[in-house]
């Protein structure tokens, strides 16, 4: 690996090594046809709200909202807070990124 290149950021592939962390990933990239509706706010403006992901995987809210976290935190995903909700989306830029490095370095 030459000097300049950027590394595989191990905080993604943690964050990536659980089930339930894919799951939400994969549903937050079509969340009309995996969640169906909200309430509150728009697919694709806000996002989803943790009590829509919540119920779609069957897990407590902080379970749900720890999970969320560690996703944020590797930048997977971005946090929109409206009122008293938190709505998540992909970041699709961050994703795309860290599959090409993966790809370059592996």
């Amino acid at each position: 690996m030459s000097g300049g290149a950027r590394k595989v950021d191990v905080k993604v592939l943690r964050a990536l090594s659980n089930q339930a962390r894919l799951d939400i990933l994969h549903w937050l990239k079509d969340p009309a046809a995996n969640f169906g509706h909200q309430a509150v706010g728009d697919f694709d403006v806000e996002g989803v709200c943790v009590s829509v992901i919540q119920e779609r995987a069957g897990m407590s809210q902080p379970t749900v909202s720890a999970h969320l976290k560690v996703l944020h935190e590797a930048g997977l995903v971005t946090r929109k807070k409206v009122g008293a909700w938190q709505y998540y989306k992909r970041d699709e830029p961050a994703i795309r990124g860290f599959a090409e490095t993966l790809l370059r370095e592996l």
